[in-house]
């Protein structure tokens, strides 16, 4: 598994935990509360199984472009604190609450750089062995 590096979305202080998550998932949203009270660095790296979650590749897609306007664990939060409500109109109404710039939202989220960002943290889970979500990582 490659260690967390300069492009990794990281919230937190102490030991690192490496977290490969669907935001999609019932499970990850269930643990990621608990993850985040952790004294830890949490380091979350992307792992769609639309397989299973259908929604999830686009849900990834929002939270990158979420944070390239600065508010990526926000829209994470966000998307694990209310998992009824993720189509689309909901994902506007979020980033009208998050203070982000919908026009730019939109465009962000389509942008091949997203898509190769949550392509190269998919890849590397299965790299590492990532089977299921959640998967942590301790360092």
């Amino acid at each position: 598994m490659p260690p967390a590096g300069p492009g990794d979305h990281r919230r937190g202080e102490g030991p690192q935990l490496i977290v490969y998550a669907d935001l999609g998932c019932p499970h990850c949203a269930s643990a990621w509360k608990e993850i985040c009270e952790r004294e830890a660095e949490v380091v979350f790296r992307h792992f769609p199984v639309a397989s299973k979650h259908p929604r999830s590749p686009a849900l990834h897609a929002a939270a990158e472009a979420a944070g390239m306007q600065a508010r990526f664990f926000e829209m994470v939060d966000s998307l694990y604190a209310d998992r009824g409500h993720v189509d689309d109109p909901h994902l506007w109404r979020r980033v009208e609450q998050l203070g982000l710039d919908l026009e730019r939202f939109e465009l962000d989220r389509r942008a091949g750089e997203v898509d190769a960002r949550i392509r190269r943290d998919f890849e590397s889970g299965i790299r590492a062995g990532v089977t299921g979500t959640p998967a942590i990582f301790p360092p």
